[in-house]
């Protein structure tokens, strides 16, 4: 037995950082608002994506930005243009959260905390009028057309004007994304892609040695490289299961297509960054007299710990005993990729919403009225705030719109 249907001017489905853009842009735009989300708080992800510290954008220049989110570049540009990284940091500010820029150019909170920003974001959108219906989760359309949520006392109907959908992709979904609504939305005739892990780990056949002693083990400096794809500078972990960390989630689109399309994915480590295959030669081919293979690497080469044994690993003895040979090997040594993890640990998700589903105001055009935003949206962007970035700036986009609607349908509804 389901409740009174509940009248809402725009309701907006999902509490992270694109729901709650999208209630701010639809309140300031004159709508009224309600939140819906399946959780007992909103911003779950959010919180712990800063939990090391929040990376909100990145001050790169605005030519490079669109960039990073490869064949969606085109069609987010829009929104990113209408809220970009400076835009971002301006709201911030406005949050009474002054930003900095770290030395990779990624842009934090001068705090470099979530809880802070979240706190004075959720107070204004409290004194601007937006509601908050917390423990719903979206279950679809009642026969009447009504959305249905499940609720702590059972069915709930919610009668819309528009609703912006916020849902998230499918990763980590003990924070309330589990990816449900796709088989929902496909069922209304509305295009998703796949959902896909993105940055996420990749699964190694590592020895038993390797696992036992390494597992956990960072190894920097480090650049990684694949396919027709540059090398990527920074650092990466051995896993017990393979690798993760900042260089694999940069390649992980990439790698895992690969791995689709062949079975698996190689993966080249230049394990001396900072020295070049010439000089890596020559030191390498000097003298060690008395001392150990070990030594030597770690005196000439700073090569010791976790990367050593990456190179027994994956080397045969004899390419030890051949300088030149070894030092090609340290500067591309293979890493053979056969998994990615599952989506439930990725970072992000790929896939979603296709944007020919959409129109630009990102209005699906298969249910006039119902907007999306965020990770729900067929597109993905490596770390370094990108992703953070893009949720804002579509939700921004679609509360805007969802407003319009609403306020269109209230005109008709009530004339003056």
């Amino acid at each position: 037995m389901t409740n009174a249907v509940r009248d809402v001017e725009v309701a907006v489905i999902g509490g992270g950082p694109a729901g709650l853009m999208a209630a701010e842009a639809a309140v300031i735009a004159g709508a009224r608002v309600t939140v819906f989300d399946g959780m007992a708080s909103v911003g779950r992800k959010f919180l712990l994506a800063g939990k090391g510290g929040l990376n909100l954008t990145h001050s790169e220049p605005s030519v490079q930005f669109p960039t990073r989110y490869g064949t969606r570049a085109t069609l987010l540009k829009p929104a990113l243009d209408a809220f970009g990284p400076e835009a971002i940091r301006d709201w911030a500010l406005a949050l009474g959260v002054a930003t900095v820029i770290g030395s990779s150019g990624r842009v934090f909170p001068s705090d470099y905390k979530a809880a802070t920003l979240l706190r004075r974001w959720l107070h204004r959108l409290r004194a601007q009028g937006v509601r908050f219906v917390m423990r719903r989760r979206w279950r679809g359309w009642s026969d009447a057309g009504d959305w249905l949520f499940e609720s702590p006392a059972g069915p709930e109907l919610v009668s819309a004007q528009a609703v912006v959908l916020a849902l998230g992709g499918a990763s980590w979904p003990r924070l309330g994304a589990d990816g449900a609504w796709v088989e929902t939305l496909s069922a209304r005739g509305v295009a998703v892609a796949p959902l896909k892990p993105s940055n996420c780990g990749f699964e190694v056949a590592w020895s038993a040695h390797l696992r036992e002693r390494f597992a956990g083990a960072p190894v920097k400096p480090v650049a990684a490289r694949t396919v027709d794809r540059p090398a990527i500078r920074g650092e990466l972990m051995v896993t017990a299961y393979g690798v993760e960390g900042g260089v694999i989630y940069a390649l992980s689109a990439v790698l895992r297509e690969q791995i689709a399309l062949v079975g698996r994915a190689q993966l080249e480590l230049d394990l001396t960054p900072d020295l070049d295959l010439a000089t890596l030669t020559r030191v390498l081919g000097e003298p060690r007299g008395a001392r150990s293979m070990a030594t030597h690497l770690k005196r000439k080469a700073r090569i010791d710990g976790v990367k050593s044994a990456l190179l027994h690993e994956v080397l045969s003895r004899t390419t030890f005993d051949d300088p030149a040979a070894l030092a090609r090997s340290i500067k591309a040594l293979p890493v053979r990729l056969t998994a990615a993890r599952p989506l439930a640990e990725a970072i992000s998700t790929a896939g979603g919403i296709q944007f020919e589903a959409l129109d630009e105001r990102l209005m699906l055009r298969a249910i006039p009225g119902v907007f999306a935003a965020g990770e729900m949206l067929d597109w993905e962007a490596p770390t370094g705030g990108y992703l953070l970035t893009a949720c804002l700036a579509t939700g921004h986009i679609s509360g805007a719109a969802a407003a319009a609607w609403a306020m269109r349908g209230r005109e008709e509804k009530y004339p003056a």
